[in-house]
């Protein structure tokens, strides 16, 4: 299976980045998985924030391929353990899905026409987090999962 993380804009902390490249190299031993970064919008103070949403929605769709199946990461998305989200990868890739893809959106969220191309939502908590510092949770709750599925040693209940 091929697992693709769609984000919008560039991190800016160092050790986001740093974090984000050391599980993605772990991840990198179980699945194809790539990150795509859709640059930030420029020139948006002019713009309301569901503008601003309507246009990062474009560039997320550019990136979605025919056959993709979606999970947006939202705070209104389904809560699991690390187990439960383990098990719940487990049978999507089980189910012969082929491309997998969860997008972070921008500071604003998604537009209507982003949440019509999902097949569902994840929440990584009841908090609210920066979408940068999303990318890493999420990035190692990927790798965590993984070993999980595998039996190896990471995850201790």
């Amino acid at each position: 299976m091929k697992i693709t993380l769609i984000t919008v804009g560039k991190t800016s902390f160092d050790f986001v980045k740093e974090g984000m490249a050391m599980y993605e190299k772990r991840i990198g031993r179980y699945l194809n998985y790539t990150r795509v970064e859709i640059p930030a919008l420029s020139g948006t103070a002019s713009l309301s924030p569901e503008e601003i949403k309507e246009k990062e929605g474009g560039l997320i769709l550019k990136k979605i391929k025919e056959g993709d199946r979606v999970i947006l990461l939202d705070e209104k998305g389904r809560r699991y353990t690390s187990t439960a989200w383990a098990s719940c990868l487990g049978r999507l890739m089980d189910s012969g899905c082929k491309s997998l893809v969860f997008v972070i959106g921008g500071a604003y969220g998604f537009s209507p026409k982003v949440r019509e191309t999902a097949s569902g939502m994840l929440s990584l908590s009841d908090m609210t987090f920066s979408h940068q510092i999303i990318r890493l949770f999420f990035t190692e709750q990927l790798y965590r999962a993984m070993t999980i599925l595998r039996g190896e040693p990471y995850h201790n209940e």
